[in-house]
């Protein structure tokens, strides 16, 4: 069964930074791109960071220079390093692993995600 575990959110200052990590099991991890998602408090989910294994990365538009995505495929993981960060950051954190270049997630069944805030 697919298990996708993230952690690291916390409450960061305008400006700092945090380390999100992301635990994965059940699947071949090489096999699949892997992505971060977050969702705001009355929004829907957005793509934030994408990685190809061995290709490249993608960033939307509001975290590009801020946020970096890296994996390890050793160890099953995907971590979320962010800098300079907003109030609008704010959000639940989620990981899946990505289909293509549609930024879609694949597995239907998310983690229970990590929570970051922001302070003005």
């Amino acid at each position: 069964q697919v298990q996708l575990v993230e952690s690291g959110g916390g409450l960061a200052q305008a400006g700092g930074s945090l380390r999100l990590s992301c635990a994965t099991s059940g699947f071949t991890f090489t096999n699949y791109a892997m992505g971060w998602f977050r969702q705001a408090p009355g929004k829907e989910r957005e793509s934030v960071a994408v990685s190809w294994n061995g290709v490249g990365t993608y960033y939307a538009d509001a975290v590009k220079g801020r946020f970096t995505i890296s994996r390890d495929n050793a160890k099953n993981t995907v971590d979320l390093t962010m800098n300079s960060l907003k109030p609008e950051d704010t959000a639940i954190y989620y990981c899946n692993a990505v289909r293509g270049a549609s930024l879609r997630a694949v597995f239907g069944s998310w983690g229970q995600g990590t929570q970051v805030i922001v302070s003005s």
